[in-house]
């Protein structure tokens, strides 16, 4: 495929929790675990690259929650392919973002 960026472990769990639904990086932290020193670093990269699409949100629906505007990312074509390494590479990292089993 030829990586365009460093699949390190924080990265693919970016990923995986942006594909999960995690849009924004509060979102994406509480998801993966990782700090903001970490997490907002990769999706500026990943955005760069061409692997995530980011947007602002609307400014007035943030005003009215009164917190600071959101940036919403979503995975490109080439994000979309990239999960076939990550999953390749991090085989049991998929299954953090699966909701728990129930039990008997």
């Amino acid at each position: 495929m030829g990586r365009r960026f460093s699949l390190t472990y924080p990265t693919a769990a970016v990923l995986l929790a942006v594909r999960n639904g995690h849009r924004y990086g509060f979102d994406v932290m509480d998801a993966t675990g990782l700090p903001d020193g970490t997490v907002y670093p990769i999706l500026r990269r990943l955005e760069r690259r061409g692997v995530l699409e980011g947007r602002w949100e609307d400014e007035a629906a943030a005003k009215a929650e009164r917190r600071p505007q959101r940036r919403y990312y979503r995975l490109t074509p080439l994000g979309e392919a990239s999960l076939v390494e990550v999953i390749e590479r991090f085989p049991a990292l998929p299954r953090l973002f699966e909701p728990p089993r129930e039990t008997a």
